[in-house]
């Protein structure tokens, strides 16, 4: 399965919307719209689709209008291990008692 970030989204969207969108190109591992923890709507979803589907799904969908919006549909990205490590250094040097 692969991940998809679909971002810029209206708030008005749904699961089973982008369950519609979606299903045309492939079965549908789960789509999970993000919600803040007021239980509103972030703007952007995860959808798990095979490869191939995936694909296909980026190639026609990004850039496309869902609701009066225009999408963005890119492979998801784990992050880095490194820009974790990162943030620790920043914080300059810690001295001993």
């Amino acid at each position: 399965m692969t991940t998809l970030f679909v971002g810029n989204l209206s708030p008005e969207v749904t699961d089973g919307d982008l369950r519609k969108l979606f299903d045309a190109y492939g079965d549908i591992g789960s789509i999970r719209v993000a919600r803040n923890r007021a239980g509103r709507p972030r703007g952007f979803a995860l959808v798990e689709l095979d490869g191939e589907a995936a694909t296909a799904a980026v190639e026609a969908l990004n850039g496309g209008e869902l609701k009066g919006y225009r999408m963005e549909v890119v492979v998801d990205q784990p992050p880095s291990a490194g820009r974790h490590r990162d943030r620790r250094k920043r914080g300059g040097v810690r001295r001993r008692r």
